[in-house]
């Protein structure tokens, strides 16, 4: 009977053991969360437009990815010009993979803020994190989050090669860190 009792033990540890799943995106998503509060930000705020939502009335998610390039532009603008004008001379910050989870609706008339931060640099690559929150007169409501990942290229002929970060953008970058 014992030796009963034992197997059962044994076989409740292992499906406790089995059970335990793998980190999931939710998870990595609240550990960002900690990361993005203790980090400081670039702030684009909007406010929503008929033109953005679709026939339900919410914001089409397309807008949210749209928002993430107007406001990595609207760094640019105001912290490195000089960046603006190599993008004349061949430089291409070319995006080459972008996320966007959703947690609320948003809909026309909404303000958003949308903050940006840098999330690593590596090589000629470069992350970049977004939230998304809607402001009313006594409340932020986070309402989604991204991510955005630009190479630094250069222009060759008809041809795109890595080339480094210009050295104005990761200054002015390393103040969003």
């Amino acid at each position: 009977m014992a030796n009963d009792k034992s197997a059962k033990d044994d076989e409740d540890q292992l499906a406790i053991t089995n059970y335990q799943l793998p980190i999931t995106n939710y998870q990595l998503a609240i550990s960002n969360i900690k990361e993005f509060e203790t980090m400081k930000f670039f702030e684009y705020n909007h406010i929503v437009s008929f033109e953005e939502t679709n026939l339900v009335g919410n914001v089409y998610y397309v807008n949210y990815v749209s928002w993430q390039g107007r406001c990595r532009e609207m760094f640019l603008r105001e912290h490195t010009p000089e960046v603006l004008t190599e993008l004349s001379q061949g430089l291409a910050l070319a995006t080459v993979r972008v996320s966007c989870e959703y947690f609320a609706e948003l809909y026309a008339f909404d303000q958003v803020a949308i903050r940006m931060g840098l999330g690593s640099q590596v090589q000629n690559r470069i992350t970049m994190l977004f939230e998304y929150w809607r402001i009313t007169d006594n409340n932020e409501e986070l309402v989604a989050r991204g991510e955005q990942q630009v190479a630094c290229m250069k222009r060759e002929g008809e041809k795109l090669v890595p080339t480094p970060v210009p050295k104005a953008l990761l200054l002015a970058l390393q103040l969003y860190a």
